[in-house]
């Protein structure tokens, strides 16, 4: 029986599409894997972290689209730059404690042990120390004092508390007992930071019989920092250089 010369044509066009096609599904089939839960959560994390970087860099536009608007809000004649300028340079100030500040808040009146009686195991315990007068300070801090000072000495983030024998150094000046801190800020939480029971002020005052005397100011004048601080070792950052 003879085979047509087509026949043989179909046949073989037949069997190579079998093999192409058999081909192009195994090929598909290998370039598909399994979705397995690690894989999902991992694709979670990174949405949910590229979503946090959006937020990020929305929020970063918002604050420099308000810094623009402050300045398109500006006539930019000298007067109002110079206005702005004088803002900005009171609040650093301010901050830094190079300025004269007054406001609502206490003083705090602490003296050595007026007793004759040595309370504490030996005489160092009923006189005030340097650490005392830190440990009031950073009460006063938590509380919320915008401003300090200690017999006329502001204290400023650089100010230094040495003991020298009965006085005490702040800002290379000497002061002894009694010592006078003045602090601005709300009078209650002030005063509740020196007065709750378990407080240090309260051990000093009510175990060791230091001198204690706290008391609310409508009105206080606390002096710029008079000396001068420089940076020997720090320097600012640029923002193109932020890390």
């Amino acid at each position: 029986m003879k085979i047509s010369r087509g026949k043989i044509l179909i046949l073989i066009l037949s069997i190579g599409s079998g093999i192409l096609i058999s081909t192009m599904i195994k090929s598909n089939l290998e370039s598909y894997r399994p979705v397995t839960l690690s894989h999902i959560k991992s694709t979670e994390k990174e949405i949910e972290e590229s979503i946090k970087e959006l937020n990020d860099l929305e929020k970063i536009i918002d604050s420099k689209e308000k810094e623009l608007q402050s300045l398109a809000e500006l006539s930019y004649n000298d007067e109002d730059i110079v206005e702005k300028l004088n803002m900005n340079l009171v609040s650093n100030k301010s901050v830094s404690g190079h300025l004269d500040l007054e406001g609502p808040g206490i003083t705090i009146k602490m003296y050595d042990n007026p007793e004759d009686e040595v309370i504490g195991e030996d005489v160092n315990q009923d006189v005030i120390h340097d650490v005392d007068v830190l440990n009031i300070l950073n009460d006063l801090r938590v509380a919320g004092a915008e401003a300090i000072s200690i017999n006329g000495e502001r204290v400023i983030s650089s100010s230094e508390l040495k003991c020298r024998g009965p006085v005490i150094g702040i800002n290379g000046v000497s002061i002894g007992t009694p010592f006078i801190i003045s602090a601005i800020g709300d009078p209650k939480l002030l005063m509740a930071s020196v007065n709750a029971p378990g407080t240090y002020a309260h051990v000093l005052k009510d175990v060791y019989g230091i001198g204690f005397e706290p008391e609310e100011k409508d009105n206080l004048y606390i002096p710029a920092y008079s000396g001068n601080f420089e940076f020997k070792y720090a320097k600012p950052v640029r923002e193109d250089e932020k890390r």
